[in-house]
Formats: C-alpha cells, sequence, structure tokens
C-alpha cells in the first residue's frame, strides 16, 4: 500500500488570485469508499467546545470550503470551516497553553460503520490551523446527546493519534481498527481551525433494524450496499445513486461522458446482504438532456456467480423515475445497472428483504464489529 502523505506547517499567506492556487493535497486511497461524515446521510456536528471565529457545523459542508480575503465580521477573519479562539496559558509567566489543551467537536455520523480513512482539511487556513490533531471514535446505540458522549461510561478508541498537521492541506489519516462506530470525537491541539472533515468507510447496519423493515432497499448506502466499480467517473460519483432521497439537481446523480463508441456504461454493486429483491426503481431525476436511453438490471449470488438479467433492456425517460415489480423474486448479493449508450441516472433503488443465510451473516458480522 502507498504511504498516505504528509504536510506539515504553514501554508504561504494569501497574495491574491485562485486561493487554491498552493493547496496541499494528495489521491489517498481510502477515498473509494463512502463518506460517513455526509449530512446527506444524516451526519451532524452536535457539539463543540468552543466555535468563537467560525461554526463547528461547517465542518461538513459537502462543497469544498471557500476563501473571501474581504470578508471580515465583529469578532475577526470569517473563515469557511470551524475556528476556535487563541489559548492562552495561565499567567504572565506562563502565556503558553499546555501540551494537554485542546478544543474538540463531536460528530455523529450519518451511518454507523467501519472507517478506512479520515481526511482533516485545512483549505484557507494558513497561519491558524491547528498544530496537531487526533481523532478518537466511540460506539453508542441510540441518539446519545453531547452530555451522554462525554460520560465516564462511553469507550473511546483513538483512530488518529495525535498527529501534526499542514495549513491549506488535505490531511489525509488512513485507519485499521475494525469496529463499528457511530460518533467521532475531533480534537485541535492546542486550538486553530478546520475547514472540513471526510470519515470514509463502510456502512455496517443494525440488523435488527432492518429486520423490523422487512422490506426495504438492499443496494441503499445506509443500509449497507456499496458500489465497487463502474464504467467513467467523468462527471459524478456512482456513489450518488444510492444515496438517501431523490436526487436534488443534476450532479447529484451519476452521469457518464459522451460515447463515441458502440460500448455502454454500467455501475456493479454489492448488496448489505445476500436479499431477495421483488421490485426496482431507476430514477433519471434532472437528468433531462442527458439521461441514459435504456437501462437493464441484472443479479448475481456470490463473488463467482452468473449474472442473471432481471430487468431487460428497457426505455427510459428523462427527468422521470421509472418502476418495476419483478415477476418473480430475484436472489443474490451483487447488482449491476447497465445504461445504454451512455449518460446518467440519479437513484436505483431494489426494495426486497434479507434471505435466512443473509440475515445471518449479517448479525454475525454486526457482532464482530462490536455493534
Amino acid at each position: 500500500m502507498t504511504a498516505i502523505p504528509t504536510f506539515t506547517g504553514d501554508a504561504n499567506p494569501y497574495g491574491g488570485g485562485d486561493p487554491y492556487a498552493d493547496y496541499r493535497t494528495a489521491d489517498f486511497p481510502f477515498t473509494q469508499y463512502a463518506n460517513l461524515a455526509d449530512r446527506q446521510l444524516g451526519a451532524g456536528v452536535i457539539a463543540a467546545n468552543d466555535e468563537f471565529f467560525a461554526q463547528r457545523e461547517n465542518l461538513l459542508v459537502p462543497e469544498r470550503a471557500e476563501f473571501d480575503p474581504e470578508h471580515f465580521g465583529h469578532k475577526g477573519k470569517i473563515m469557511d470551516g470551524w475556528e476556535t479562539r487563541r489559548r492562552r496559558g495561565a499567567s504572565a509567566e506562563h502565556p503558553w497553553p499546555t501540551a494537554e489543551d485542546h478544543d474538540w467537536a463531536l460528530v455523529r455520523l450519518g451511518a454507523p460503520g467501519v472507517i478506512r480513512g479520515i481526511v482533516v482539511d485545512t483549505a484557507h487556513f494558513r497561519g491558524n490551523y491547528p498544530q496537531a490533531v487526533s481523532v478518537e471514535g466511540a460506539c453508542v446505540p441510540g441518539s446519545p446527546s453531547p452530555e451522554e458522549l462525554l460520560g465516564d461510561d462511553v469507550k473511546w478508541t483513538t483512530l488518529v493519534p495525535r498527529t501534526p498537521v499542514g495549513g491549506h492541506a488535505a490531511n489525509g489519516f488512513a485507519v485499521s481498527a475494525e469496529q463499528r462506530f457511530t460518533h467521532l470525537r475531533i480534537n485541535q491541539h492546542p486550538d486553530g481551525g478546520v475547514a472540513r472533515l471526510r470519515v470514509y468507510g463502510e456502512v455496517v447496519p443494525d440488523p435488527e433494524w432492518l429486520a423490523v423493515l422487512g422490506t426495504f432497499d438492499v443496494v441503499a448506502l445506509e443500509n449497507g450496499g456499496q458500489v465497487e466499480d463502474a464504467s467513467n467517473l467523468f462527471y459524478s460519483p456512482a456513489t450518488n445513486t444510492i444515496q438517501p432521497g431523490r436526487s436534488r439537481k443534476m450532479d447529484d446523480g451519476w452521469e457518464t461522458r459522451r460515447r463515441r463508441d458502440q460500448g455502454n456504461d454500467w455501475i456493479r454493486y454489492r448488496l448489505v446482504a445476500q436479499s431477495r429483491i421483488r421490485a426496482i426503481e431507476i430514477d433519471t431525476a434532472y437528468l433531462k438532456g442527458n439521461s441514459a436511453g435504456w437501462a437493464s438490471v441484472s443479479v448475481r449470488d456470490g463473488e463467482g456467480g452468473e449474472w442473471t438479467e432481471v430487468l431487460p433492456r428497457t426505455r427510459l425517460q428523462p427527468d422521470t423515475n421509472h418502476r418495476f415489480v419483478l415477476a418473480a423474486p430475484a436472489v443474490g448479493t451483487h447488482a449491476r445497472v447497465d445504461i445504454f449508450p451512455d449518460g446518467g441516472i440519479s437513484r436505483l433503488r431494489l426494495f426486497g428483504s434479507l434471505t435466512e443465510q443473509g440475515a445471518g451473516g449479517l448479525a454475525a458480522r454486526h457482532q464482530e464489529l462490536g455493534g
């Protein structure tokens, strides 16, 4: 595995022009996974000990941070991130913060899961970023309050030890803890600002909840579905197709570049577990002049199983939600949607229920990960 690039130290002061011109970043291998701290999944920053200069909620804004050099308020420069005041020591003789002093924010993940990597982005925090950061995770059932999360009975696991970071940089950290987490605590040592927080991993749903639901979307990200691969990601990520809710604009779906050959585009998915699929939805919301012309859906059971077409190639309409009831349930662990010849869809829904084998496997994994 390629080593994770490390950025430390100040960035140059902003000198005009493109504020991202000297931004330090890299291709992190774990970004293939879904962002568990996505607001669209229901993530939130539920508490912080200090947010004097900039609000904690900015951490999870989906768009990249913006910078306006002329934007000032009554408390000083307004930054697009979470920024705390400067810490001070106890006296004139000791004006510096102690080694233990730090600021913190509590983050509720949008979907509980195994974390594969974290990006602490300090974009535009050039001389006011934290000296170091650390991140801890906890698995707490229900909807705990900040006070409950900070109680002595909650076990926090270190995911990112206290590590120096750089200003105006995407600071990435691979995580190796094979546990299920519901909440994070991000710490700034001793103070400063962070623009964005991204938490990449695999959703691990609650088997009891899915059992109560009975019939549900077995490919939905929030229920544990995943995108494994796609033919083309030119305009938007394939993971958009299994996000909660309907698409809200054109780039909130999956769209490919225009083909100039006789091929077609596709996405391959892994279902939450072995499932019995009974109905399909293919939505082309907001894709009006660029929706797929036709689509088919296939299912296979197991990594080495044969693909079986359950929805034959069918004409799609622009900006329309298409619903199909299968003549007989299709059992499988993976699904694939093929679009012809190119274009896009906004959402794919596969409604069904877990088989006995699928429910047993999911329950065993949930228990193994400490859920």
